[in-house]
């Protein structure tokens, strides 16, 4: 039987800067307020849960009656309860608290609930001042040793805010599902641009206030909230997080020098925490943020969340399409980091799951895309660092990693592709399996096919999907088999567009490789 409540804690996080945070529970240092009153409602960016497990998850929100403009908030920290609940009425609270909501964080809310039962739902919100947030739904995964029936989530990246509406968000938000996974360009960062469908504010952001503004601006869109407050997530940033096509500290755009650029980054990568429902963990230490970390939904699914951006050495042969050649075949060049290629060889090693999932950014197949004799690859995905490939994939095959799959974001299309250790030997055996999933609005309506696309499949033989719709990719998880639909909407320009499965996916556990359904 749960208790119903837990002794009053309090949280602060006491430097600005975040370079010395330190996570403290007790009385705040400084005033904390119970007694506010806001110019406006507080809650406008809604709330959010993540990172759950078979014991709690994190429950967000940010208190922002101004949210473009810096939030409106007074200097000074703000208590917050909250109330986690069997049931909607919340009739049957579970856990309840309260939290202080620093000026140091821009008075975000990041609570880690524990102590709850596995595997079923609650419900949760938050008080302030005498208003009250909206009610979100989150749920616990399973023990770690039981063995699920099923598992149904969805996975998503790139959305820009000025190319359409978030429409593909809310037909998720209605799908009933366990979980969603973010894989990156949750926001962009260039200036706003008139004649668009909707307009960022401000100019291309660098400081942590404009940080600040264009995350609160994507999270008062009401599809975006809606989504957030179905379901638990799961996120991971790609390069729109913080400055297009990043590696490590190194900027695209010259006379940048790298002490500027993680200036920069310190900034993008506080606001990105204050968020986005992250446990204290991922906290930045100035311009570094540790968000690769892993979770497992009981013995069905162990979910490796991945970080290809921070610790990348810079693409080769000066990015774009190019050949393999030069550059490609570093032997130092990183793509994960030597610490997080450790610690994934050792979560994958000690998982007991039957299918182990790394959620991740970039392309991992090697992808010829130009027809014809020419071939360029992008220098920017996996095939731009060919040897750190080979020892992941290789490190699947060699160790026999249970079912494999590999879940990406990055380039505004659809694509299922069988991974394998030799791209050229279309006999190669196919290591695993990777679904490539398409952008929310990024790129516009986009198309089903383009004119080159049966040239494009022909000339790499392991692509056994292409689609350049807007939408995302619902997946559906049991012992037996994986089973990727491609939902996408044929318009994002305007608001109102149908839900469509374009096509439908399955890989049988115990063999490696996708086939197409129906």
């Amino acid at each position: 039987m749960l208790s119903r409540s837990l002794p009053r804690r309090r949280f602060l996080l006491g430097s600005a800067s975040l370079a010395g945070a330190a996570w403290m529970s007790g009385k705040a240092l400084g005033a904390v307020r119970s007694d506010v009153s806001f110019a406006d409602y507080p809650f406008k960016l809604g709330v959010a849960s993540g990172d759950p497990d078979d014991n709690g998850f994190v429950i967000w929100t940010r208190l922002a009656p101004k949210p473009l403009e810096g939030g409106g908030m007074s200097d000074h920290a703000v208590a917050v309860d909250w109330e986690v609940s069997e049931d909607e009425s919340f009739g049957k609270v579970a856990r309840r608290g309260t939290f202080d909501a620093t000026v140091a964080l821009g008075h975000s809310v990041h609570v880690e609930v524990v102590g709850l039962e596995p595997d079923r739902w609650y419900f949760y919100r938050f008080h302030a001042g005498g208003e009250t947030s909206p009610v979100g739904r989150a749920r616990t995964f399973p023990a770690a040793d039981v063995m699920p029936e099923k598992l149904r989530f969805a996975f998503a990246s790139c959305q820009h805010f000025e190319t359409g509406h978030f429409t593909a968000l809310r037909h998720m938000a209605d799908e009933g599902l366990d979980l969603g996974i973010h894989l990156g360009d949750y926001i962009y960062e260039y200036a706003g641009k008139d004649g668009r469908v909707r307009k960022h504010v401000g100019e291309e952001i660098e400081s942590l206030d404009d940080y600040r503004n264009r995350l609160a601006q994507y999270r008062t869109d009401e599809h975006l909230q809606a989504v957030h407050a179905a379901m638990p997530w799961l996120v991971t940033w790609d390069d729109h997080e913080f400055d297009n096509n990043c590696a490590g500290d190194i900027s695209e755009q010259e006379g940048v020098t790298p002490a500027e650029f993680l200036r920069r980054r310190e900034a993008a990568y506080q606001a990105y925490y204050e968020h986005m429902p992250l446990r204290i963990s991922a906290l930045p230490k100035g311009p570094h943020m540790r968000l690769y970390r892993s979770t497992a939904f009981g013995q069905l699914a162990n979910f490796s969340v991945l970080d290809t951006r921070q610790y990348r050495t810079d693409q080769p042969n000066g990015d774009h399409l190019k050949p393999l050649e030069g550059g490609v075949f570093r032997s130092d060049a990183e793509m994960l980091g030597a610490a997080q290629e450790r610690w994934l060889r050792k979560d994958l090693a000690r998982s007991t799951a039957q299918w182990n999932v790394l959620a991740q950014q970039v392309m991992m197949a090697r992808v010829d895309r130009t027809v014809g004799e020419e071939r360029k690859f992008s220098m920017d995905q996996w095939a731009g660092y060919e040897l750190p490939r080979r020892r992941l994939l290789s490190y699947l095959a060699e160790q026999r990693i249970s079912n494999p799959v590999v879940l990406t974001g990055d380039i505004h299309s659809n694509w299922v592709n069988d991974l394998k250790l030799d791209f050229d030997d279309a006999n190669a055996p196919t290591v695993a399996t990777e679904f490539v999933g398409t952008s929310i609005t990024s790129g516009g309506d986009g198309r089903d096919q383009a004119p080159e696309t049966p040239q494009l499949l022909d000339e790499n033989p392991f692509v056994k999907f292409y689609n350049a719709q807007r939408g995302y990719v619902r997946c559906t998880v049991t012992p037996d088999a994986w089973t990727s639909d491609f939902q996408i909407v044929p318009y994002v320009t305007r608001p109102g567009a149908p839900l469509e499965t374009r096509a439908t996916f399955e890989v049988q556990a115990g063999r490696p490789g996708a086939e197409q359904a129906g």
